[in-house]
């Protein structure tokens, strides 16, 4: 194992760009040039200086046409960065990145480019940083220039035969608001938003240069002490341009499949299996040591909840394979699933005092205990107050007339009742006057037209007298007028999600007949109906103080009986919503509401006498009808806020 010891004393101050040329142990040269200047504030890190990579010490890689771009790819990378992957067709290319203005370049000065790659591509509609690649030859060599758009970052690094430019946004991408959700479903975000890096920014040139190597240089950029295990072995080429020093860190484990952990000042790097087996070890170690620990038990007292249920929700919290269960205690017999508790771990609930008995290591019982802590407290009750408005309004008018022909004379006067019905059925008819011989003669022809008013509220008759005949008219009107309101008013107080329920009313009874069976006779019976007035209610008490209610009303009301030879049934009017809905606390909200109205215009004449103007009202009965009813259905939540007493 090697040690990489960064904390040894440093010049008082470095100059602002150093070079470092370090020997490796193959004979290759590597550049490594590290910026220790902050970026001003509100400017994106610039690339301060560019030192060229020394040629590979196998001359054959460097023959012009040896090796040749065979796939440029682009795609959108995490955080809207543009990522730029160039694939070669053998080892040894030699990328240049620069940065001029708005524009990436990518200068491979030892690698062809095929005729089929020669085109632009159009990256606009990944939503990054850059909008088009142009991919062309340059002499010998390949020239790739990326043009961006607003502000970025740009980081090079190469393994194996691939060669990735990632362009990473410092700020909103241009073209698109602030905030708006891009491709991958997140919003543009400045790069100390969207990352958690915070080191000096470094620069890193290395051609084929041993991971121990880097290592040793990160070490003296974060004065980190790192630790290398025995199995970090292996080259890597890469090519980062002012990069935080712990993502350059991240990005050469990666690559090489390592791992860090870090203690204090010092970092631990191996091979990720290394890694995972020595965490396994730890952790079954640790599983060892507790099984090992006396056990100790707890009596804890439940006061708002009932044990019975703690008990189930703590031992079967698994689901499937819980071990809970009736009274007996949860653990044991090999069983390792076991709730919240360890495998050694038992649970009692005792229904007579609502207590748990909770035996299990210290610390087990330590976190039962707090668990219980939380669930065991009392919730928010509400109040929720409805209001059952029904409104009625009802006008009729009804106009009629009645006309018909009587009298008699006697000694020359007139006689005239003041109804038809008087005038018709106080005398005798005209022949029994001729038959017996008295010397008067009397006319009764009774009702010629009968569409007067029943039960009118006022009348008035008229009589046109002409030679001892009487001509009777009588007409005849009515209007009703009426309005109602009936308000309910239920009130009720439950605990935060449970259902409550009132109710009012009564039961009415109606006769019915139980059909006859094999010797016996039709027998009455009596049978109920509930006329109620009820509410169901469960509410629900969200986080933001609000109340979601999810309930029930009805209001029933006997609107009259029908007469079924053998007794009345009663005819109930029901009303009813049910429905579930979010409300502020003490808001008052409509939940339901129904609107009537019924307009009737009847008319009853004697054909074609009804229609003659004027005189055809002598003939015919009009009545006008209008009806309204209103329901609504008005609730209220109110909250109680419960303390707990300790």
């Amino acid at each position: 194992m090697t040690v990489l010891n960064a904390n040894r004393s440093r010049t008082a101050r470095r100059p602002l760009l150093s070079t470092t040329v370090i020997g490796l142990a193959a004979g290759t040269l590597a550049a490594f040039t590290a910026v220790h200047a902050a970026p001003s504030a509100g400017i994106a890190p610039s690339l301060v200086a560019q030192t060229a990579p020394v040629p590979s010490a196998d001359p054959a890689k460097q023959l012009p046409g040896a090796i040749e771009v065979s796939k440029i790819d682009f795609k959108r990378g995490q955080d809207g960065a543009g990522k730029l992957i160039l694939t070669f067709s053998g080892e040894g290319a030699m990328p240049d990145l620069r940065t001029q203005g708005t524009q990436v370049m990518v200068d491979v000065g030892n690698a062809q480019l095929p005729a089929s790659l020669q085109r632009p591509l159009n990256v606009t509609d990944f939503a990054t940083p850059v909008q088009r690649i142009d991919a062309r030859p340059s002499g010998s060599g390949t020239l790739l220039v990326l043009d961006t758009r607003g502000q970025f970052e740009s980081m090079a690094y190469q393994t194996g035969r691939d060669y990735i430019v990632e362009i990473m946004p410092t700020a909103p991408a241009a073209g698109r608001a602030v905030g708006a959700p891009d491709q991958g479903g997140a919003t543009a975000a400045t790069a100390a938003e969207s990352r958690a890096y915070s080191g000096r920014p470094v620069t890193f040139n290395f051609q084929d240069v041993p991971v121990r190597t880097v290592l040793q240089l990160i070490a003296e950029e974060s004065n980190l002490n790192i630790v290398a295990s025995d199995t970090v072995q292996g080259n890597v080429t890469l090519r980062l341009v002012n990069v935080p020093w712990d993502q350059a860190l991240d990005i050469v484990l990666q690559s090489k499949g390592l791992d860090k952990r870090r203690s204090g000042n010092v970092v631990w790097v191996a091979p990720q299996a290394e890694i995972a087996k020595f965490e396994q070890d730890k952790e079954d170690a640790r599983i060892a040591l507790e099984n090992r620990v006396d056990l100790v038990t707890e009596y804890v007292q439940i006061n708002y909840h009932n044990a019975e249920q703690i008990f189930t929700a703590l031992t079967e919290a698994k689901g499937i394979g819980g071990s809970g269960g009736g009274q007996g205690g949860a653990g044991g017999g090999g069983n390792s699933d076991n709730g919240f508790l360890s495998p050694r771990g038992r649970l009692v609930a005792d229904e007579r005092t609502n207590t748990l008995m909770v035996s299990d290591i210290p610390k087990k019982v330590e976190q039962m205990k707090e668990l219980i802590r939380v669930i065991d407290r009392p919730v928010d009750q509400v109040i929720i107050e409805a209001r059952v408005v029904i409104a009625t309004e009802s006008f009729s008018r009804d106009l009629g007339a009645r006309f018909g022909v009587s009298g008699y004379t006697n000694g020359g006067d007139v006689w005239f009742n003041d109804t038809i019905e008087n005038n018709v059925n106080s005398q005798g008819s005209f022949d029994e006057a001729v038959a017996e011989g008295e010397p008067l003669y009397e006319l009764s022809r009774g009702l010629m037209s009968n569409l007067g008013v029943a039960n009118p509220a006022g009348s008035i008759a008229l009589a046109i007298l002409n030679a001892g005949y009487a001509l009777d008219v009588e007409l005849s009107a009515m209007q009703e007028q009426g309005r109602g309101e009936v308000i309910s008013n239920p009130r009720i107080v439950t605990s935060n999600q449970r259902e409550a329920v009132i109710t009012q009313g009564q039961e009415v009874g109606y006769v019915t007949i139980r059909p006859a069976t094999a010797g016996s006779v039709p027998t009455p019976t009596v049978e109920f109906k509930d006329v109620l007035l009820e509410m169901r209610v469960t509410p629900t008490i969200t986080n933001d103080g609000r109340v979601f209610l999810n309930m029930n009303v009805k209001k029933d009301e006997i609107e009259g009986f029908i007469d079924t030879g053998i007794g009345d049934v009663p005819q109930i009017s029901k009303r009813a919503v049910n429905t579930a809905v979010l409300v502020e606390d003490g808001q008052t909200v409509v939940i339901g509401g129904v609107y009537e109205f019924r307009n009737r215009d009847d008319v009853s004449k004697v054909p074609f006498l009804g229609d003659i103007p004027f005189l055809g009202n002598l003939f015919k009965n009009t009545s006008r009808a209008k009806d309204k009813a209103e329901l609504l259905i008005m609730v209220t939540p109110k909250v109680l806020k419960v303390a707990q007493r300790n």
